[in-house]
């Protein structure tokens, strides 16, 4: 059976090819390195600026969907979910297929985000998880953004409410196109027909790339002139080259279509954390 919980209208999810406006947004850190923050826009970070050259595909840059521009919390899973469709506690679910008949990036993306704090150098949100068809567990998140000279560092943590829930959740920066990157990964998850991850791992592949790796080591992105380094306790990377404007580089807690071949599951009141480092050369 599946839940009467779920659904299946993009509608309910939001449409991840429409228009989002980036709304207000606050700036943090100074000097060398400037953050713009687009709170109601996904608690997104809109444009990372570096000793004057801006590091993202911004929300004017000509990609002005939901999902083509800045730097975005993917929660509370990342990636694809196959059909929309797994099985948790004995029971199928069905959330609301929203790209390609599958369900993309989590709930986040488009809600907006409640400023708890926001300092010189650092901002912190939190955001309510919906209890309804998008998503039928609840739960919270909260996220922090700090800058110093030349160092990003981000934080997610995503909780529990009082039901236990399926957990996986990310970043998914739109990088401007780099000249190149150095990337060593371990193993690459292999798409299937559809295009989604399956198991298990195998040795990995050259490009392009739409795909998940496990990686440990650190990413280095050259462009610019500008050499940067990207860290993060995740041990799994997705990196999308395809596009001519942007490579995107997003480390996460576990593959796309998580819920369905790595499930992770918080208990009630539990939460998990993870973070993402950007630090310039």
């Amino acid at each position: 059976m599946v839940s009467d919980e779920g659904g299946d209208g993009s509608a309910e999810a939001g449409d991840p090819e429409a228009t989002l406006a980036p709304g207000p947004l606050l700036r943090i850190g100074s000097g060398e390195l400037q953050l713009e923050i687009a709170p109601q826009a996904g608690g997104r970070i809109a444009q990372i600026r570096y000793q004057g050259v801006e590091q993202l595909v911004g929300p004017d840059d000509g990609f002005p969907a939901a999902i083509a521009w800045g730097s975005y919390p993917m929660l509370p899973w990342a990636g694809r979910i196959r059909d929309g469709r797994f099985e948790f506690a004995g029971r199928q679910w069905q959330l609301p297929a929203n790209l390609g008949g599958h369900a993309i990036h989590g709930v986040s993306m488009w809600l907006p985000w409640q400023v708890d704090a926001h300092a010189a150098d650092r901002i912190e949100l939190s955001l309510a998880l919906p209890r309804d068809r998008r998503w039928p567990f609840g739960g919270s998140a909260l996220q922090r953004i700090e800058v110093g000279p030349r160092t990003l560092a981000m934080t997610l943590s995503v909780g529990a409410g009082d039901q236990p829930m399926p957990v996986a959740f990310g970043w998914h920066p739109w990088l401007r196109k780099p000249e190149r990157i150095e990337f060593h990964p371990s193993a690459i998850y292999p798409r299937d027909g559809h295009g989604i991850a399956t198991m298990p791992p195998v040795a990995p592949t050259p490009g392009p790339w739409d795909d998940c790796f496990l990686n440990t080591q650190e990413v280095i992105v050259h462009r610019h002139g500008q050499r940067l380094r990207l860290s993060s306790d995740c041990d799994h990377w997705v990196v999308y080259d395809e596009t001519a404007h942007s490579t995107c580089i997003e480390p996460q807690t576990g593959p796309a279509d998580a819920f369905n071949i790595a499930p992770r599951v918080l208990a009630p009141g539990q939460s998990m954390q993870a973070w993402f480092r950007m630090e310039w050369d």
